[in-house]
């Protein structure tokens, strides 16, 4: 156990760690101490002392506080670090979360807070926390409606504190709405007109509502080429909007076309964080929802299929090989040549994959304009191919001057032509199978990895022994 770091403060609090379930007498006078800061307002100092503290002792703190100054303190606590960061780098911060007498103290401290400042906070949470805690609120119909959306989904992570007013309001008068606003919402960027039923119409953003003459209609102000999701659109499909229209925050609309909320720029930037965390452990043959802190079954159970996955592409690897088996013992130096050619398809696989999956997940990448980037792709891996052949051709010539080699010039034109061969095929797969992938609802990260490893060994190894059979040997 190691105490929090101590403040210079006339109460000098510092917090011990406690163990799982068990709390210490020695942090009795922390407590006793807290209370008082609380009862008396001292708000400032509180923070202040709080932001010392370590994320774990102050998560125990709020579960040892009674109810209505547990509430208090977590509604005084500054936003960043966010719940979802620290729990993302804190395994047991995450572990502590999920506890049982955590989720009733958090259930007990949202179901009294106004239902739109409990669905912002259950957005701080990591997924698997802010499911348990909504299971545990579907009797406040706000939250049990976040709960009636997919994971991962604009209805999921949108908030539903927004300014919406009707194309006759005034400029003027939608400022001093917005005064009116501020407490409850904010950071407003974008006002929204709607017509008598609600539906969205129109936006108009704040910096020219405030430039506007104080008698100007919103729907002379108005922007009429809105655009909004519904809100079961998957959240990576609101980020790459987002990024193509350059939208600081994105309306959502249900399915009649009523705004329901929006998704922030904060929620934009963690979804953007959440993606690219997701593609990289797909990228690197895990699980999506794999965690550092996960039991050994959940590790098993997330990895195990990708390297299963993997061990039938080398089997099928090691097929082509053994099918050449006559070839290699004929000429045993072509085994020298084959971890150089899977090396190299391997490689020019994952860098062509790894941009086309940038590019689709930026919005980069538009469908008109994809024939012109794979064809740059193909002159690309072409002028690699060559360089890299000519490269290992040279060396096998040079080689051949201190080893001694059976027909050194045909061994080289063999590796040669396959290295280039290789490359080039390796790049125009790794480039083309995302897009499909994109094409037909699968995240195009799942190309990466094993997939374009193991199906570029194997086109590799073919195409090495097809060239070796005809320059070479035939």
């Amino acid at each position: 156990m190691s105490p929090s770091c101590a403040v210079s403060d006339p109460h000098d609090v510092t917090w011990i760690r406690e163990p799982a379930h068990e709390p210490l007498d020695d942090n009795d006078a922390a407590l006793k101490a807290i209370r008082e800061m609380i009862k008396s307002g001292r708000r400032a100092p509180l923070v202040e002392l709080l932001k010392r503290w370590d994320p774990v002792d102050v998560m125990q703190l709020l579960t040892r506080l009674r109810l209505k100054q547990a509430r208090k303190l977590f509604q005084w606590l500054p936003a960043n670090p966010s719940i979802k960061v620290v729990a993302e780098l804190r395994p047991e911060f995450r572990s502590l979360l999920m506890e049982e007498s955590t989720l009733e103290q958090f259930r007990d401290i949202l179901a009294g807070l106004d239902p739109e400042d409990a669905v912002e906070i259950l957005n701080e949470f990591p997924d698997d926390v802010a499911d348990e805690l909504i299971a545990r609120l579907l009797d406040v119909e706000e939250i049990g409606t976040r709960g009636s959306y997919a994971d991962d989904t604009a209805g999921r992570v949108m908030a539903r504190k927004f300014v919406a007013l009707p194309e006759d309001c005034t400029a003027g008068a939608a400022v001093a709405q917005m005064r009116a606003e501020a407490d409850r919402i904010r950071k407003v960027f974008t006002v929204y007109v709607t017509d008598a039923a609600g539906r969205l119409t129109g936006t108009v953003e704040v910096g020219k509502l405030l430039l506007a003459e104080l008698d100007t209609r919103l729907g002379d102000l108005m922007n009429r080429d809105v655009i909004a999701v519904s809100a079961d659109t998957d959240q990576e499909e609101v980020l790459r909007l987002a990024r193509k229209r350059d939208m600081r925050t994105v309306p959502v609309v249900g399915g009649d076309g009523q705004l329901i909320g929006r998704v922030t720029p904060k929620q934009l930037t963690r979804i953007a964080s959440d993606e690219a965390n997701e593609d990289m452990l797909l990228m690197s043959g895990v699980s999506a929802e794999a965690r550092s802190d996960d039991t050994v079954l959940r590790i098993v159970r997330g990895r195990l299929p990708w390297l299963l996955a993997g061990l039938v592409g080398a089997s099928i690897a090691a097929t082509v090989v053994g099918s050449y088996e006559d070839q290699l013992a004929e000429a045993a130096i072509l085994a020298a040549f084959i971890p150089v050619t899977m090396s190299m398809a391997g490689n020019a696989g994952l860098q062509a994959s790894a941009v086309a999956v940038q590019g689709i997940a930026t919005g980069a990448l538009w469908s008109g304009d994809i024939l012109y980037r794979l064809l740059k792709e193909l002159l690309a891996a072409l002028f690699n191919g060559a360089v890299a052949g000519t490269l290992l051709g040279l060396l096998v010539l040079s080689a051949s001057f201190v080893v001694p080699l059976d027909a050194p010039l045909r061994l080289a034109l063999a590796t040669s032509l396959s290295l280039l061969c290789v490359t080039t095929l390796a790049a125009m797969v790794g480039a083309t199978v995302p897009i499909v992938l994109d094409k037909i609802g699968i995240d195009p990260a799942m190309a990466i990895g094993v997939f374009i490893t193991s199906s570029n060994d194997v086109l590799g190894v073919l195409i090495f022994f097809l060239m070796a059979t005809t320059f070479y040997l035939g």
